[in-house]
């Protein structure tokens, strides 16, 4: 558990001064979410052993911690960059440094939260996404992306041979759309009314952040606060790209899909990157228990696995030729 603390705790402190103070800072916060993470799981060859699958107490708190501290992150990232103390390259260091921390350390604590089965931790989580305008991940992920998986019921899940920019889009939409429809299914099968739907939350709740960005900095808050949430988001959006790119689930007799198993995401077995985003590359393992805590999450001895960390692959689907040439090959090899 200190392992996991110490990489995902490490950057807040340093993207924060880079934020407040620039400086040497700026360079520090860009090398330690970029060449650190690339360099570490490069070089050391090592895969953490999964813990015994129960209770973290500790691993709540860590969730818990990093959550509160996005939000500190959040402000003072807002607020830096809209002052007029860091230079135009300088403030696209910072931008940069944060939105890779919120979209691959933020997004993945607030998806261990949201899978929480307490109310007040699965609240936590999704406040997390509403601060990044992804609030309907709440609902489209846990209700939507877990059920269709692999399937093409699933916006998030992308298909063989889709480039990552039209699949952003249709994720982001469809997903969103998706998880509209199944929330009004599950109010009406408990008889409640259309203003208990979350959307509502989700919507008011970016309104909100909004203008709590426009208080710390005017317009300048608002353009920077809408920056940094976008960045966050094409990261998250990668992340499910480069996790179930070309991978399908097959129909039985019936025509219903065959049950999600380890062959229906992609893994990373790099250790650092996985340290970071709290297991989130093994994936495989979370599709089949998706209650499972983070420190308990294994890898799949046969699954499908990424030819580099997951942070790397993401950066080599903003290519999509060269996404296709690594990639495609062993999509076929597990399509066969």
């Amino acid at each position: 558990m200190r392992f996991f603390a110490f990489a995902t705790v490490l950057p807040i402190p340093v993207i924060a001064a880079a934020a407040l103070l620039g400086g040497a800072w700026i360079v520090l916060a860009l090398l330690l979410m970029t060449a650190l993470v690339a360099g570490l799981d490069h070089l050391v060859r090592r895969t953490s052993p999964a813990l015994p699958d129960q209770e973290f107490p500790v691993a709540t708190t860590l969730s818990v911690t990093l959550a509160l501290a996005h939000f500190a992150l959040l402000g003072a990232v807002v607020w830096g960059l809209s002052q007029p103390h860091l230079t135009l390259p300088g403030k696209l260091a910072v931008w940069y440094a944060a939105g890779l921390y919120f979209g691959q350390v933020s997004n993945s604590n607030a998806h261990e939260l949201i899978h929480k089965s307490s109310r007040i931790l699965h609240r936590l989580g999704m406040w997390v996404y509403i601060s990044l305008l992804f609030g309907h991940h709440t609902s489209a992920h846990v209700l939507v992306h877990h059920r269709h998986v692999a399937t093409p019921q699933d916006p998030n899940s992308a298909r063989r041979g889709e480039g990552f920019y039209r699949y952003a889009w249709r994720a982001w939409s469809g997903s969103f759309a998706a998880g509209y429809r199944a929330e009004a299914a599950r109010l009406a099968r408990v008889n409640r009314g259309p203003l208990h739907h979350p959307y509502l939350i989700y919507l008011g709740g970016g309104a909100l952040m909004i203008g709590i960005a426009a208080s710390l900095g005017g317009i300048g808050g608002v353009l920077a606060y809408l920056s940094v949430a976008g960045l966050a988001q094409v990261q998250l959006l990668l992340s499910d790209y480069v996790q179930h790119y070309g991978l399908t689930r097959a129909s039985r007799s019936d025509g219903k899909p065959e049950p999600v198993g380890d062959r229906h995401s992609w893994n990373s077995p790099h250790w650092y990157s996985s340290a970071m985003m709290l297991n989130a590359p093994r994936h495989s393992d979370h599709h089949a228990h998706p209650g499972r805590a983070f420190p308990a999450l294994t890898l799949p001895p046969k699954g499908p696995t990424l030819p580099r960390a997951l942070p790397v692959m993401a950066t080599v689907a903003l290519f999509p030729p060269f996404w296709r040439r690594v990639m495609d090959p062993r999509v076929a090899k597990w399509s066969d």
